[in-house]
């Protein structure tokens, strides 16, 4: 399929919030609920925040802009896009698309226990305040066998019956009514938790940063989670940068999208991190705080099982946007560059990363005494190398090749349309795409290699 082709049949989106909330959903993810306060948690709390917030603007707003300036530009998938600017610069898209493989390999056992979490709500079964026991029950849940693979096995089966059916208008509409239904569930909620008796303490913790905490483990931490949340170095937002048209003010999208992002983020983090120190947990108790300390909540609100509900399935939906746009990246590659049947791809990668995500899930129970990286277990060593190794890697590399390969000229004219949107950043943005960013990122990419 030629160019010209492949532009005559992209969709578009068919509005600026429409887009703003279709990235914003890739980006608003288990990244955010799951990842994030436990991230902080284990990294001194408020001092991970603020890491975090100065490798946001930094790093996370330069590469979100050259992404989907990128994608704009080139009108075609991650790999085509970077082949478009450089044939010899294919190969970055490449390793997006791998990251993405690996990322949704393990991301859709997680989807698979917020799944289990609705149904638990459903029923009733997590209407319980007491931690240990909700601890034993998530613990369970991760270390089983059988169940928690049947869930990731159906959560894959969702992501990839919505790429298959086409995810434009779909996710657009849905995600005008279901992402700001979720915005406010998780305000009502991080409301309810920090009026919990004991709940300043862990808002001091998140909030006030301990500088002695900052170390390069922080760091990494931080730079790790700004790509992991914000889909930055997979190819999502290039590829969702070539459905914008070209009036699109594509500065302001990339300053919007991380603002919400990042500020579920800290929502997610005033849920869990007073709950934590009103219920007696350690705050970098690991993912499963999502999972313990939020059926704890809900249990000792008025109509608590009605929010229970809806929150996981609000939960669901933000995971599922994030799947979605994951697996659309690797099926467009295999599509275009390939000429692959979309229902082969989809089907056929899709199976792949079930069977992955099969020893990720078993590598928390039966398979635990396996170590790979860093004594890591497998599902941990899927995380580390996706979050720590080629999200960096990617961003460095889309860094040199916006600013060097490409130029920031041809890009600054896609970013303003041609001169026609002021962007009073400009002069900044090249300086950071063009030496902050590939300096910053490669020293952290080296100290995490060591």
């Amino acid at each position: 399929m030629d160019n010209l082709n492949q532009n005559t049949q992209r969709e578009q989106w068919g509005s600026k919030i429409g887009f703003i909330l279709a990235a914003s959903g890739s980006a608003v993810g288990l990244g955010n609920l799951w990842k994030f306060p436990y991230m902080a948690g284990r990294n001194g709390g408020g001092a991970f925040v603020l890491v975090y917030f100065i490798i946001l603007f930094l790093i996370g707003f330069t590469l979100m802009l050259a992404e989907i300036t990128l994608g704009r530009h080139t009108q075609l998938n991650a790999i085509g896009a970077y082949k478009k600017i450089s044939k010899k610069w294919a190969w970055v898209g490449g390793l997006g698309v791998l990251a993405g493989f690996i990322i949704l390999s393990f991301y859709s056992v997680v989807g698979g226990w917020v799944i289990n979490y609705i149904i638990k709500s459903l029923t009733g079964a997590i209407n319980i305040a007491d931690p240990e026991i909700l601890g034993g029950m998530f613990g369970a849940l991760v270390g089983g066998t059988v169940e928690p693979i049947v869930y990731h096995g159906i959560f894959m089966l969702m992501t990839m019956i919505i790429v298959l059916g086409g995810i434009g208008g779909g996710i657009e509409k849905s995600s005008k009514i279901l992402m700001p239904g979720l915005f406010i569930m998780i305000i009502i909620i991080a409301i309810r938790a920090m009026t919990l008796p004991g709940a300043i303490e862990g808002i001091k913790y998140l909030l006030i940063p301990n500088f002695e905490a900052i170390n390069i483990g922080v760091v990494l931490d931080a730079l790790g989670q700004v790509f992991f949340s914000l889909s930055l170095g997979m190819g999502c937002m290039i590829t969702y940068g070539s459905y914008l048209s070209k009036d699109t003010n594509i500065p302001e999208s990339a300053t919007v999208i991380p603002l919400i992002d990042t500020g579920v983020a800290l929502l997610a983090g005033l849920i869990v991190m007073p709950a934590v120190f009103a219920f007696g947990f350690e705050p970098g108790g690991g993912p499963g705080l999502l999972f313990i300390t939020l059926p704890a909540i809900f249990a000792q609100m008025p109509l608590g099982t009605v929010f229970a509900i809806l929150f996981f399935f609000l939960v669901l939906f933000a995971a599922l946007s994030s799947s979605i746009s994951l697996l659309e990246v690797c099926v467009a590659y295999v599509v275009d560059e390939w000429k692959i049947n979309r229902k082969v791809a989809v089907f056929g990668l899709g199976f792949v990363m079930f069977l992955i995500g099969v020893v990720a899930s078993l590598s928390n129970g039966p398979l635990s005494h396996v170590t790979f990286i860093g004594e890591r277990n497998f599902f941990d060593s899927l995380d580390f190398v996706a979050s720590n190794i080629l999200l960096p890697l990617g961003g460095l590399l889309l860094c040199i090749a916006v600013g060097w390969i490409w130029g920031t000229d041809e890009a600054l004219a896609e970013a303003t349309n041609d001169g026609k949107i002021e962007f009073k950043l400009a002069p900044l943005w090249i300086f950071l795409v063009k030496y902050v960013g590939p300096i910053a990122i490669a020293i952290v990419f080296i100290r995490s290699l060591m």
